[in-house]
C-alpha cells in the first residue's frame, strides 16, 4: 500500500503535464518560490473556481505543492550554518569530504543511459572497496529510480529497486548510505514535496528487512528549488547538501555546510520573511581567507597533491579500522543470538565483510606507495615538504573560525567504472502479440494439458519472419503430407483464441482458424471445448535464482509472508528451478512475483497448468 504522501506527490507529478494558462502558472510558481505558500494556496484555489477542464490538472498540481510547503512550515529545524561555497555543477561533488577517487563518470555499467535527471546527475559514488552499491539509474521509461546491487565473488548482482515507498513517477537521484548501512539520504522530485528536488531520509528496518517509508527533511534542507546530495561527514561534525536556491544561472550550485545535529528541534515558522531567512542559510561570518575552490593556485599544487595523498592513506586506514570494529560487533551479536534466521544473516554479513578486508589492505598499500612516489618526485625536483607541519597547517585551517571551521578540498575523480554485473537470463515470451517483425517460437514444443492455437496456413516450403506479418509467437510443425503448418499463440481458453482470431485474419491470413491440442496431440475443437468445461486453470510462480542453487533468505521470507503454498525444487540442466503453488487465482501469483522481484530476483514468471474441475 502506497503512503498518502506518495499518492499526493504522484498526483502532482502526473497532473503537471496538463495545460495551464500562461498568466496562471508564473503567478503560483513565483509565490511558492518566494516561500509565500499561503498566498500560493489561496491563489490556486481562486483560479480553480474559474478554470475549465483543460486548466484544472496543472492548477491542482500547483495547489498540492503549495499545500505541502505550507504544511511543512510547522516543522522547521534551525541548524548551525558553518559555511557555504559556490561551485560549478560539473564537479561540485568533488569538494565533499568523501573518499578519494570514489566518484565515477557516467555512463557506466550501472547507468548506461543518458538523459533523465542529468541536469544535476554528473557522476556516481562507487568506492573501491564497496561490497554493496546504492545508485540512481534510468529505467526503460526514462525515469531515474534507486537501485541496489551486492558483490558476489567478482560479479555484482542484478540491480534491484530499493522498494515501493522509495520509487516515484519522477526522478530519484544521489542516494548516499551511512557507513553502518542503516540510513539512506537521497533527493526526489516525485515524492511528497514542495517543488523541484527535495531531500529525504529513510531508515533501515531490521524487522522487515526493508527501508521504512522516506521522510522529507523539511525546511531549511528542502525548499521550492532543487536540493540534492545530502551527506553527513564521516567524522560526525558536518552535514552537507547542494542547492540552486540562490544561484542566478543553471551551471552552478551552492554547497551548504551545517553542524551535524542528530536530534533537531522542530518549530513552526509562520512568516514569509522568517522562512526566507531560515532557508537562506547565511553563515555567521564571511571567511577572511577562502579555501581553494574550483582550482587551487599554481604555487599550492604540490601541497594540494601531497595533502590529498596523505588524506587518502588516512581514509583507508580509518576504513579498515571501521570494518574491523564492525566485524567485532557482528561476531558478538552472533554469539548472543539464538535466532537461526538471524544467525544465518549475520554469518553472511561477516563473510562479506571479511572478504572485503584483503581489498582494503591492498588499497592501503597502494595509497602508501602513491604517497612515497610523490615524496620521491618532490625530492627529485628539489622540493622539501614537512609532513608534520603540513598536517598541522591543514588542521589549523580547518579549525580556524575565520575559515568557518571547514575547508573545501578538491578530490580527484576515480577511474572509469569497470565491473561485471549479472545479466537477467533471457526467457522467450510466448504471449500472443503483434510486433513490427513477427517471431518464430524459440521452442516448438507445446505445453502439456489442453491448449488452443490459431492456425495460419500450410505451405510446401518454409516461410520467413517477414511473411509472419508481425504475428508472434509462430509455431511450426510438419503434417502427415510433409507440409509446413504454422500456428500462432498458446491459449488455455477457447474464448481467448477466438477473441484474437479476428486480429490474425486482419493481418491477411483470411483462412486462419482455431485448432486445439491436448498434451501436444491435435484434437478437434469440439472435443477440446468439452474437456475445457471439465478442467480448471491452475497457476504457480516459477523462480530461477541467479548464480545460486538456493533461494535467498529474503525471498523465502517474502514467500512465507504472502502464502502457505508448497515450494518445490527441481533441476533443469545445470540450473535449479523452484515453483510456488498451485494457485487458483492468477492475481495472487502476480502479487508474489512483484514481491520476489523487489527482493532482487529477476527471473520470476507465472506458469499455467490444468487440473480436474471439482464437482
Amino acid at each position: 500500500m502506497k503512503s498518502p504522501f506518495f499518492l499526493i506527490a504522484a498526483v502532482a507529478f502526473l497532473c503537471a503535464g496538463a495545460g495551464l494558462r500562461a498568466e496562471a502558472q508564473p503567478q503560483s510558481d513565483s509565490l511558492r518560490k518566494a516561500y509565500d505558500f499561503k498566498g500560493a494556496v489561496e491563489w490556486c484555489e481562486w483560479q480553480l473556481k474559474r478554470a475549465d477542464s483543460t486548466q484544472r490538472g496543472a492548477l491542482e498540481a500547483e495547489l498540492i505543492l503549495s499545500q505541502n510547503g505550507l504544511s511543512m512550515t510547522q516543522y522547521c529545524s534551525s541548524p548551525t550554518v558553518v559555511t557555504r561555497r559556490r561551485f560549478r555543477l560539473d564537479d561540485f561533488f568533488l569538494f565533499y569530504p568523501m573518499e578519494e577517487g570514489a566518484w565515477r563518470s557516467l555512463p557506466n555499467p550501472l547507468d548506461s543511459l543518458a538523459g533523465g535527471g542529468e541536469a544535476f546527475v554528473r557522476a556516481m559514488f562507487v568506492p573501491d572497496d564497496a561490497t554493496r552499491l546504492y545508485f540512481s539509474a534510468r529505467g526503460t521509461d526514462g525515469v531515474r529510480n534507486l537501485f541496489h546491487s551486492v558483490l558476489r565473488d567478482s560479479v555484482w548482482s542484478l540491480p534491484s529497486l530499493l522498494g515501493e515507498e522509495l520509487t516515484s513517477p519522477a526522478d530519484e537521484i544521489y542516494p548516499i548510505v551511512s557507513r553502518d548501512g542503516k540510513t539512506l539520504h537521497f533527493a526526489s522530485r516525485g515524492l511528497y514535496g514542495m517543488g523541484g528536488y527535495d531531500l529525504y531520509v529513510a531508515r533501515w528496518n531490521d524487522g522487515t528487512r526493508e527501508w521504512d517509508p522516506p521522510v522529507n527533511l523539511g525546511f531549511p534542507y528542502s525548499s521550492p528549488y532543487d536540493d540534492f546530495l545530502f551527506v553527513n561527514s564521516d567524522d560526525g561534525q558536518y552535514s552537507l547538501f547542494a542547492s540552486n536556491r540562490a544561484c542566478p544561472g543553471t551551471d552552478s550550485v551552492d554547497v551548504y555546510v551545517l553542524s551535524f545535529d542528530s536530534m533537531p528541534i522542530r518549530t513552526e515558522i509562520g512568516t514569509v520573511d522568517g522562512l526566507k531567512a531560515l532557508c537562506a542559510l547565511t553563515p555567521p561570518q564571511t571567511p577572511t581567507k577562502a579555501a581553494p575552490a574550483v582550482q587551487a593556485p599554481e604555487e599550492d599544487e604540490h601541497i594540494r597533491r601531497y595533502l590529498a595523498a596523505m588524506d587518502r592513506v588516512q581514509q583507508v586506514r580509518d576504513s579498515i579500522a571501521d570494518r574491523n570494529a564492525g566485524l567485532q560487533r557482528l561476531r558478538e551479536e552472533l554469539k548472543a543470538t539464538d535466532d537461526a534466521a538471524r544467525q544465518a544473516t549475520l554469518r553472511d554479513e561477516i563473510l562479506s565483510q571479511e572478504m572485503a578486508l584483503p581489498a582494503r589492505q591492498k588499497q592501503l598499500k597502494a595509497a602508501q606507495a602513491d604517497l612515497q612516489r610523490l615524496e620521491m618526485e618532490f625530492l627529485s625536483e628539489g622540493i622539501t615538504l614537512d609532513p608534520d607541519a603540513l598536517k598541522a597547517e591543514a588542521r589549523r585551517g580547518k579549525d580556524s573560525p575565520a575559515a568557518g571551521g571547514f575547508a573545501f578540498l578538491r578530490h580527484e575523480m576515480g577511474p572509469d567504472l569497470r565491473i561485471t554485473v549479472e545479466k537477467p537470463i533471457p526467457t522467450f515470451d510466448y504471449t500472443f502479440k503483434i510486433l513490427d517483425v513477427g517471431q518464430f517460437a524459440e521452442d516448438n514444443t507445446l505445453p502439456g494439458g489442453l491448449v488452443y492455437q490459431i492456425q495460419l496456413l500450410a505451405a510446401s516450403r518454409k516461410i520467413t519472419e517477414r511473411e509472419l506479418k508481425g504475428l508472434s509467437p509462430v509455431f511450426e510443425r510438419r503434417s502427415a503430407s510433409g507440409h509446413h503448418v504454422y500456428s500462432v499463440g498458446v491459449f488455455r481458453r477457447y474464448s481467448d483464441a477466438l477473441g484474437n482470431l479476428g486480429k490474425v485474419k486482419g493481418r491477411g491470413f483470411k483462412g486462419a482458424m482455431v485448432v486445439a491440442f491436448e498434451d501436444g496431440k491435435q484434437i478437434s475443437v469440439p472435443q477440446a471445448r468439452e474437456k475445457e468445461a471439465q478442467v480448471r486453470t491452475l497457476f504457480s510462480v516459477r523462480i530461477l535464482p541467479e548464480g545460486g542453487q538456493a533461494l535467498p533468505e529474503k525471498a523465502l521470507d517474502a514467500i512465507h509472508a504472502l502464502t502457505d503454498k508448497d515450494i518445490t525444487r527441481s533441476a533443469e540442466g545445470a540450473s535449479v528451478v523452484f515453483e510456488v503453488g498451485p494457485f487458483s487465482d492468477r492475481a495472487d501469483c502476480a502479487v508474489l512475483v512483484s514481491a520476489l522481484r523487489e527482493c532482487g530476483l529477476g527471473n520470476v514468471s507465472i506458469v499455467e497448468s490444468t487440473g480436474t474441475q471439482a464437482r
